[in-house]
C-alpha cells in the first residue's frame, strides 16, 4: 500500500501544490498506520492511547483535507471546464468515498477516550486491518478523482491534445 502511494505521488506530484501536500499527508498517515500495526503485532498491551491518538490525528487530517480542500477544488475545476462527464463521475466516486469516511469516524470514536481505548484495545489489530482495506479502496477512488477531474485539465494535457494530429474530414 505504501508503494502504491509512492506511485500516486510520482504520477500526480508537481501537478498542483495542494494535491502534492495532500499526497504527502497520505504517505505520512500510512507510515503512522504501519508503525501502529507493527506495535500491535509486537506487543499489543504496550500500545498507548497517545500512539493511537497520533495515528488517529494523521488519519483525520488526511480525510478532512480530502473532504474540505481537495474534493471541492477538483469539482470546481471540472465546473470551470464545463466537464459534465467528470462531474457525474465525481458525484459517483464521492458517494463511494463516504463509506470509508464513516469507517474512519467510527474508529476515531471507538478510541476517543482513555476508557473507550482500554475497552476496545483487543479489537485494535482487527480495526487496523479493516482500515487498511478501506483506505486501499479509498486511495484508488481518490486517484481516479485526481486523474479525471484534475490531470485531464492540466495544461500539458491540453497542449498534447491541441498538438495531436487530426483526422482529415
Amino acid at each position: 500500500m505504501l508503494e502504491d502511494t509512492k506511485t500516486a505521488l510520482e504520477r500526480w506530484g508537481g501537478v498542483h501544490t495542494l494535491i502534492d501536500r495532500w499526497l504527502e499527508q497520505r504517505r505520512d498517515m500510512l507510515v503512522t498506520l504501519v508503525e501502529l500495526q507493527e506495535a500491535c503485532d509486537a506487543e499489543l498491551e504496550t500500545v498507548t492511547k497517545e500512539r493511537i491518538d497520533a495515528f488517529s490525528e494523521t488519519l483525520m487530517d488526511y480525510i478532512s483535507g480530502g473532504h474540505f480542500e481537495i474534493y471541492p477544488q477538483l469539482r470546481d475545476e471540472a465546473v470551470a471546464f464545463d466537464d459534465q462527464e467528470a462531474l457525474a463521475l465525481a458525484d459517483h466516486l464521492l458517494a463511494r468515498l463516504e463509506m470509508s469516511t464513516q469507517m474512519v469516524l467510527e474508529f476515531d470514536n471507538d478510541y476517543s477516550t482513555p476508557v473507550r481505548c482500554q475497552h476496545y484495545a483487543a479489537r485494535l489489530p482487527a480495526w487496523l486491518e479493516r482500515l487498511t482495506k478501506g483506505l486501499t479502496e479509498r486511495f484508488a477512488l481518490e486517484d481516479q478523482l485526481i486523474a479525471r477531474l484534475h490531470a485531464a485539465h492540466a495544461p500539458s494535457h491540453a497542449s498534447e491534445a491541441a498538438s495531436a494530429p487530426r483526422a482529415l474530414s
